[in-house]
């Protein structure tokens, strides 16, 4: 009962006993917020690492709060002060099969996320609290909180990306500036755990298998990206050309008056965003919406970023900001001021007509097919933990561009086995070396230096080499950042030890 009056900062906190499971940044964020508050903490995390051990210490002294490093203590739910827990915020990267938050269901407690955390306390006394725009997706998420960001500071507001893109959501509703706008990246892991979130606006922007050995299922999986919709005040948005995405807006439980928004690389029908001759236009934002459209932007407002995917992103994040009242000048200067992020369809070297692109941030096959299907001839360097998935569809669809292929990750036999059945006259390479094993730790440098040198003995002119794993990094790489920069090292030593041609 407790747990229901818990919504605003100036709420009773005191005292209140919390399990934090996770001490990256979205749990040392929700730990170092609820000692603020006056709750007692206990913080689980199963590494035991230098970084984690520096992050204990911090919160140590910043205020109550206990620190239990090590695989050994994820086994159960510690006592908090030496009585049971009332609360557990978990990082997303715990799923709820794992033995601590099972046990905390057995007990009946309730189990956050930050992103729920931070939705309690976004009011306080003496401030307006931030609007939140919000968004999920099997791909695209960090380039569409990018461009919503984009074009909201473009209409002069105080906006920020946050969530999964990389600073959490607690650290920018703690801000003492404070902002006009919040626009949230949230994974299905969040959203899993997130249960009263009520935003301005909400988009699914795709759906595809992914996840699968977090969730247990796919249906699972596209449930948890669904709740993204629940509660809804003003604007869903769904991908017309993504028919689940629709389903879930017609099954949502939304709030009176909340419109349902499409948008698409197509004609848009009323009441959605879309293309016609080259030009982005709104069709849902205007009282003449039945008779006409107005414009937003152009194809040219894009410059190199124009490829079908990049402006399904931009239509996106403009059918969000327009849900706030952001004017149609701010979308095309958004999308003219946009510079995408490191690892995303990154152009690393050209030389001998061979141009060599980074986007280890395609961690699964949908990613991967946007990048492959951008290029016409690829060698393509792939492979690293599938979390479950099947490659056949991705292969087959994009067999006829393939020059080549290279492969990384600890087990590359699932990559191995659709190649073998959809591309069988593709030659494909390994770039195994030695025992890389499955330490997160390791920084797979060796494997990526050996990738780079096998794909340039293939490539020819005109080819494009392209790392888009189709998979997650943390067999041989600590994340996908550092996947990334591996590969434009490799490049860069390659490109510095091979003479260029004459």
């Amino acid at each position: 009962m407790r747990l229901d009056h818990l919504t605003s900062w100036d709420a009773d906190w005191a005292g209140l006993r919390v399990v934090v499971t996770g001490l990256g940044l979205s749990g040392f964020s929700a730990a170092d917020t609820l000692i603020e508050l006056g709750a007692r903490v206990v913080v689980v995390d199963g590494r035991d690492s230098e970084e984690n051990r520096q992050r204990a210490d911090t919160l140590r002294i910043v205020g109550a709060a206990d620190v239990l490093l090590g695989p050994e203590h994820q086994g159960r739910l510690p006592d908090v002060d030496g009585q049971p827990a009332q609360l557990v915020v978990t990082s997303p990267g715990w799923n709820p099969r794992q033995p601590l938050l099972a046990a905390a269901y057995d007990a009946g407690l309730e189990v956050w996320s930050d992103v729920e955390l931070a939705w309690r306390v976004r009011e306080r006394e003496g401030r307006t609290p931030a609007e939140w725009l919000v968004l999920t997706g099997t791909n695209g998420k960090t380039t569409t909180v990018g461009m919503a960001e984009s074009m909201l500071q473009a209409a002069g507001l105080r906006a920020l990306a946050v969530g999964n893109v990389g600073t959490p959501v607690l650290d920018a509703i703690r801000d003492p500036e404070g902002y006009d706008v919040l626009v949230l990246e949230l994974s299905s892991f969040q959203l899993h755990y997130t249960h009263t979130m009520s935003p301005l606006a909400s988009v699914v922007l795709n759906i595809a298998e992914d996840h699968v050995d977090w969730h247990g299922s796919f249906e699972e999986y596209q449930a948890a990206k669904a709740r993204i919709y629940e509660r809804t005040r003003v604007a869903a948005v769904f991908n017309a050309e993504a028919p689940e995405t629709v389903r879930m807006v017609e099954n949502a439980d939304v709030v009176e008056g909340c419109r349902a928004i499409g948008f698409t690389t197509d004609v848009p029908a009323v009441s959605m965003l879309g293309l016609v001759d080259g030009l982005v236009v709104d069709r849902a934002y205007i009282p003449e919406r039945r008779e006409s459209a107005t414009e937003l932007a152009s194809l040219e407002d894009f410059g190199e970023l124009a490829a079908r995917h990049n402006v399904a992103n931009a239509l996106a994040a403009a059918a969000l900001v327009r849900a706030y009242g952001v004017a149609a000048e701010a979308v095309r200067d958004g999308i003219r001021n946009y510079e995408p992020g490191a690892h995303r369809i990154q152009a690393v070297a050209r030389r001998d007509d061979i141009l060599w692109i980074n986007d280890s941030k395609a961690t699964n096959p949908h990613a991967a097919s946007a990048s492959l299907s951008a290029f016409r001839s690829v060698v393509w360097i792939a492979g690293g933990l599938s979390k479950g998935v099947d490659y056949a569809e991705l292969v087959a669809e994009n067999a006829d561009r393939l020059r080549g292929v290279v492969l990384i990750g600890a087990d590359t036999a699932p990559l191995r086995r659709a190649l073998a059945e959809h591309a069988p006259d593709v030659p494909v390479f390994d770039a195994a070396v030695g025992d890389t094993g499955t330490d997160a730790a390791t920084d797979g440098s060796a494997v990526m230096h050996e990738a780079v040198r096998l794909a340039a003995g293939h490539a020819v002119p005109g080819d494009t080499v392209l790392m888009a794993p189709a998979a997650a990094s943390m067999d041989q790489f600590a994340s996908y950042a550092q996947r990334g920069h591996a590969f434009i090292e490799a490049v860069r030593v390659l490109m510095e030890d091979t003479p260029t041609e004459s």
